[in-house]
């Protein structure tokens, strides 16, 4: 059995929506206040619980977005992603906060961001108006989306925490 037919059978709480169906579930949806973030999410942290849990404050069905496999490798590096997208897609719908979870294939949530046509869009507070990816904020526009910044959770960020663990530094307070 792989991995993806392993998570597959787990019993969730979320919906997997694969690209292929994001337009017709998001018509499923059409009056709720649909709030969305994306990420890699590579090494779950409390900061991305924290950016979980405040954008689901926000409105009534909050759909995430995974970087595919080969998008994480593009965008981190070679060495990256530790957990497959399917584990990714998988830890991350399994907090109440997640209603649905779709993976991407491309570095940019650009195309993603297109088809579920969000309410709010939520990111961390290492983004601003100004980097944000150009194509996605002009997605956003289109689609009037209010574009909210959830303040970070010091000193949590997958990258600073791998440096931590290889120089064998202890966690930060």
């Amino acid at each position: 059995m792989n991995t993806r037919s392993a998570l597959l059978g787990m019993e969730t709480s979320f919906w997997f929506i694969p690209m292929d169906k994001v337009v017709a579930f998001r018509q499923f949806l059409e009056t709720r206040s649909i709030v969305v973030t994306n990420g890699c999410f590579d090494l779950f942290h409390f900061g991305h619980l924290t950016l979980l849990r405040e954008a689901k404050k926000l409105g009534d069905f909050l759909w995430v977005g995974i970087n595919g496999d080969q998008s994480v490798k593009e965008l981190k590096g070679a060495q990256r992603p530790y957990f497959s997208e399917w584990e990714r897609a998988t830890i991350v719908g399994s907090f109440k906060y997640v209603d649905a979870v779709t993976i991407f294939p491309e570095a940019r949530a650009t195309t993603f961001l297109s088809l579920v046509r969000p309410v709010i869009y939520v990111k961390g507070a290492d983004y601003s108006s100004q980097t944000i990816h150009q194509e996605e904020k002009e997605v956003l526009d289109r689609c009037q989306a209010l574009i909210k910044f959830v303040p970070l959770y010091p000193g949590r960020s997958t990258s600073g925490i791998v440096e931590r663990i290889r120089k064998g530094v202890p966690s930060a307070d």
